[in-house]
């Protein structure tokens, strides 16, 4: 190829390079005169590159013949600074109106080092302001932000976490990249990542969607609400619309759900303790207004509920034996003298529920600790199989201890906490004054 076709072909693939570009741009050489025009610049101001082209500045078509010279002196003075100088220029379009245009201009060097043009890229001041507004966004969602916000890719792990975001993690934000959710949340993760496929595939949800989970922390886990809100991230610069992932922001809203929890366990469980008084009071047999008052108590509350008395006649040591379990339908019974007691071991929580003359609480060891040496918790302990949560209260009236009441929970519930302590602790003493009752009329 000769030396002709060689710059013709360099001089056709600069210009489609810079007709292809978003900017527009325009080069001037050292003269000042319009070397290279391209489609942006056009589609910006009107003016084809056959008509700008070989135009000595902006003055007489461009620029306003006030403004022509200033404007064509700030942009020439590149030649002579280093790095690039940013100006703003009220140019002419085509059709007579007057834009406002941002333009970044730097000086070209010739062969010899000299300069030899200036080129400059420019862009409608509007448009520029709203890219630095999207960035500002952007850098203020990922450190000021008062909401978590979470960039996931498609493979759904941490791309970018904000500093909101990372506290609610408990790690710092670069710990957090790229790790599956799985090794952040010990619940609610099968929910979250439910929601970010969909996101994905589907777009995102019509509303806010509150999850519940659990946070691994170095404090150790943390059971959270989260408001979280979706986004589908797709590429701008591809001609079908590419998911590069989802923007998730989450807000913890854990005290106030709780506090709607907690109220709605209250009203609930006063309900319940209304209904076994009225259900109570038409029993003629107190021991059988004692089974009507735990029976209700259980709903929503426990699996089982043991009632262990003391045995009066027995020997200086004290001994509980079995009054009645429920649910059973079936009215509770007073054991009479020579009853057999129930085998529980000296440490036995209802045992120190009496010594306490107040609630215990326990708990079975978490699966795959050392803490309990017997596997079957529940067993060794006289209880009912598959009991991994109890709490155990007195039965007190007239000032006299009567015997333990305890409630029983499985796996699929939480432990017992000092809310239902205080709940339990009401059931008995309506269910001690039932007894204390009971053992009145048989004695009687």
């Amino acid at each position: 190829m000769s030396a002709s076709g060689r710059s013709d072909t360099a001089d056709d693939l600069l210009a489609a390079l810079l007709d292809g570009m978003d900017a527009a741009l325009c080069a001037f050489d050292s003269d000042g005169v319009i070397t290279h025009w391209n489609r942006e610049a056009e589609r910006i101001l009107g003016w084809t590159a056959d008509e700008a082209v070989g135009r000595r500045g902006f003055a007489g078509w461009a620029a306003r013949a006030a403004d022509a010279d200033d404007v064509q002196e700030r942009l020439m003075s590149a030649r002579h600074v280093p790095g690039r100088q940013v100006h703003e220029f009220a140019l002419l379009t085509k059709d007579g109106g007057r834009i406002l245009v941002r333009t970044q201009s730097a000086g070209v060097p010739g062969a010899d080092g000299k300069p030899a043009g200036v080129y400059c890229a420019f862009s409608e001041v509007h448009a520029q302001i709203d890219l630095e507004r999207s960035i500002a966004l952007s850098e203020a969602l990922m450190d000021d932000a008062s909401w978590g916000v979470v960039l996931v890719d498609v493979d759904l792990r941490p791309a970018v976490v904000n500093t909101h975001a990372a506290r609610a993690f408990g790690a710092g934000r670069t710990a957090l990249l790229g790790r599956p959710l799985g090794d952040l949340l010990v619940q609610g993760v099968e929910e979250l990542e439910g929601a970010l496929q969909h996101v994905l595939a589907e777009g995102a949800p019509p509303a806010p969607l509150e999850l519940w989970v659990s946070v691994k922390t170095p404090e150790g886990v943390r059971r959270r609400c989260w408001r979280c809100g979706f986004l589908r991230l797709a590429s701008p610069l591809a001609e079908e619309p590419v998911p590069l992932g989802v923007g998730w922001l989450f807000q913890d809203v854990t005290e106030a759900r709780q506090a709607e929890l907690d109220t709605g366990q209250l009203r609930f469980r006063a309900h319940q303790l209304h209904r076994a008084g009225r259900a109570a009071a038409e029993c003629e047999d107190p021991a059988e207004a004692a089974a009507v008052r735990l029976d209700f108590a259980l709903a929503g509350f426990a699996e089982h509920a043991l009632v262990d008395v003391l045995d009066a006649d027995g020997p200086e040591r004290r001994r509980l034996v079995r009054s009645g379990a429920s649910p059973s339908g079936l009215a509770l019974l007073l054991p009479g003298p020579g009853a057999i007691p129930v085998r529980y071991e000296a440490a036995h929580p209802a045992f120190q529920a009496l010594d306490r003359i107040g609630p215990v609480r326990a708990s079975a060891p978490a699966p795959g600790t050392v803490a309990d040496p017997d596997a079957n918790w529940a067993r060794t302990r006289r209880w009912p199989a598959g009991a991994t949560h109890a709490l155990c209260t007195v039965l007190r009236s007239r000032g006299r201890t009567l015997g333990t009441l305890t409630f029983l929970r499985g796996p699929s519930r939480p432990a017992f906490d000092r809310t239902d302590a205080l709940y339990a602790e009401e059931v008995a003493a309506r269910v001690a004054a039932d007894l204390d009752l009971a053992a009145g009329h048989r004695t009687g």
